[in-house]
């Protein structure tokens, strides 16, 4: 019995890993085009550099694992895992895959649109890391032009910018809604300019790119908010009138939480997405991946 285990090879632990997959020695040299007494030889040197019995070869002729057997096991498959996926994405970067994707998406973007495509990325690449950023109006140009994203999916600019590439990616419904028991639900159709008696919510941006737009705004009484989550939280809670992007308020507007506004100035419209990019930092294969994706949602819908 030996205090300080030593280092197996990673030869060693295919072996082992391979007679716990077959069941024996004898298949183990067989998958591995060994001769038999090559397969023992490497266990029991394992058996010793390790300081203890991997199998129990006195109660049956198959070999059985140990308690201890069973502990390695578990390690060897991970260190044996991680092996793979290390030579995985070496061989991904050789063919110009990349290790990682920074991705940026526009808060308006439907949640379903999101998750079809992140599913599917995570299937065609397993190798790839994916950072997710969420962002609003300009703040998702913003962070490509920093370069704290290789891809973003951005709302509609008013500005055309240099060294950004844009890419058509379809776009979502917003629709003026407020609770069932705010004033401008609970009467109508309105008059032209009615909207502005009343608080509109509005999405603010936080970038230098649009700081200084509006977007669909005509109440003079607004309150600004950074998260659209708190804003559909305010709209439901009667605090307040604002566009919202259908998909979100499907379900609301389905069971009377919220109700469409009658409004001839602010009659909602189509919010508009474009995939986006550095022209001077073109996709890489997993990045082209998620423009086409994006691209056939668009055609889809």
């Amino acid at each position: 019995m030996i205090s300080d285990p030593g280092t197996p090879t990673l030869d060693q632990l295919r072996v082992f890993l391979t007679v716990v997959e077959v069941g024996s020695f004898a298949g183990a040299a067989r998958k591995l085009h060994r001769a038999t007494s090559v397969v023992s030889y490497s266990i029991a040197n394992l058996e010793m550099q390790l300081g203890v019995s991997l199998f129990d070869r006195k109660t049956t002729r198959k070999p059985q694992l140990t308690d201890a057997g069973r502990t390695v096991l578990a390690e060897a498959r991970t260190i044996y895992n991680g092996i793979d996926g290390l030579r995985a994405k070496v061989r991904g970067l050789l063919h110009g895959l990349e290790a990682e994707v920074h991705l940026v998406l526009d808060v308006m973007l439907p949640s379903e649109r999101v998750v079809d495509a992140l599913k599917a990325f995570r299937e065609h690449f397993p190798t790839v890391s994916l950072h997710l950023h969420i962002e609003a109006l300009g703040a998702v140009t913003q962070r490509v032009l920093d370069r704290g994203a290789t891809l973003g999916v951005s709302g509609p600019l008013t500005m055309s910018i240099d060294g950004i590439e844009r890419i058509g990616a379809g776009k979502v419904a917003l629709i003026p809604v407020a609770a069932p028991t705010h004033p401008l639900a609970t009467t109508g159709p309105h008059a032209p300019g009615a909207g502005r008696e009343h608080v509109q919510l509005v999405l603010t941006d936080r970038s230098r790119l649009t700081d200084d737009q509006e977007f669909a705004v005509v109440g003079t009484r607004t309150w600004r908010l950074a998260d659209l989550g708190a804003k559909h939280m305010l709209l439901c809670e009667g605090i307040g009138w604002g566009n919202m992007p259908e998909p979100m308020v499907r379900d609301d507007l389905a069971s009377g939480r919220l109700v469409p506004l009658e409004l001839p100035d602010c009659s909602g419209g189509d919010y508009l997405f474009d995939v986006i990019y550095r022209t001077d930092t073109p996709p890489g294969p997993a990045a082209s991946w998620l423009i086409e994706r994006f691209r056939e949602q668009a055609q889809a819908d």
